[in-house]
C-alpha cells in the first residue's frame, strides 16, 4: 500500500540558529529536507565554524538555490556562485558566503540519516 506524508518547514522537526542563518528540516524516514535561509554578512566561516570547529566544511550538500547567492570555495581553490535557479552538489572541504546585500534561500535533500544544512551531527 502506498503512502502520502507533508510536513511544514514552519514546523519543522529540527531548527537551528546560528549567527544570521535560520535551518527547518522535515525527516521522512532516512531523507531529510531542509529550507536554509542566510543573512547577508553569512559565511560558514564566521557563523558556522564556531559550533563545529575545523577549517571548513566537511559535510557534502545536495540542493537548490530559491532567491540569493551564495558563493562556495573548495580546499583546493575552485570556486562557484551558485544563484536562484540553480541547482549544486558541493564536496566536503569548503566553505560558503552570501554574495551581495540579499538574504540567499536554499533547499537541501539528503538521505544519509545525518542533518547537514547548517553543520552535520556525528
Amino acid at each position: 500500500m502506498a503512502s502520502l506524508e507533508k510536513k511544514s518547514f514552519d514546523n519543522p522537526d529540527e531548527a537551528k540558529t546560528p549567527d544570521k542563518t535560520h535551518a527547518a528540516t522535515v525527516n521522512f524516514g532516512s531523507v531529510a529536507a531542509s529550507r536554509i535561509r542566510v543573512e547577508p554578512g553569512w559565511s560558514w566561516s564566521s557563523c558556522i565554524k564556531p559550533h563545529v570547529g575545523g577549517n571548513s566544511c566537511q559535510a557534502g550538500h545536495v540542493g537548490m538555490v530559491l532567491k540569493g547567492s551564495v558563493r562556495v570555495r573548495h580546499d583546493d581553490g575552485t570556486e562557484l556562485v551558485i544563484e536562484a535557479g540553480d541547482a549544486y552538489s558541493l564536496a566536503p572541504g569548503h566553505d560558503a558566503w552570501v554574495e551581495g546585500d540579499e538574504a540567499a534561500e536554499l533547499y537541501e535533500f539528503n538521505n544519509s540519516g545525518k542533518t547537514y544544512a547548517v553543520w552535520q551531527e556525528g
